[in-house]
């Protein structure tokens, strides 16, 4: 079983209907895998819900992991190892990091350049699925 971690992009790509990135929170969903999506991912995607149906169904099969202090301390040390401005884009990557104490993790992101170098900075071995 291998658990996802969404970015703003795949949260994009859902809400504007990528059959393959539906098709991968599905296979999720059917084998009870856990998909995690970071808040500040959310708050790149969001922009106003009542036009966001297909967004707001994909975060109903969800968990939604908050940035807290502590988060936010580990995000912006992360940038400043890597020069990443991305705060978010740190966040998503300590969320995979997380996760690849325990499962087997893939990221679906749009940028797998950044998530990359930070999850090398991270010495975190996890799949990476561009859309």
């Amino acid at each position: 079983m291998t658990a996802l971690v969404l970015d703003a992009g795949a949260l994009i790509a859902l809400d504007r209907n990528d059959r393959g990135v539906w098709a991968m929170l599905r296979v999720a969903a059917d084998d009870a895998s856990t998909v995690q999506v970071p808040a500040g991912a959310i708050a790149q995607a969001w922009r106003d819900g009542r036009r966001q149906a297909l967004l707001s169904r994909a975060l109903a099969h969800c968990d939604e992991v908050p940035l807290d202090g502590l988060g936010a301390r580990a995000a912006g040390l992360l940038c400043g190892r890597t020069g990443i401005a991305d705060v978010i884009d740190a966040s998503v990557a300590i969320t995979v990091v997380g996760l690849a104490q325990h499962d087997d993790v893939a990221i679906i992101t749009s940028d797998p350049g950044d998530i990359q170098r930070l999850l090398s900075v991270l010495d975190a071995a996890v799949r990476v699925v561009h859309v």
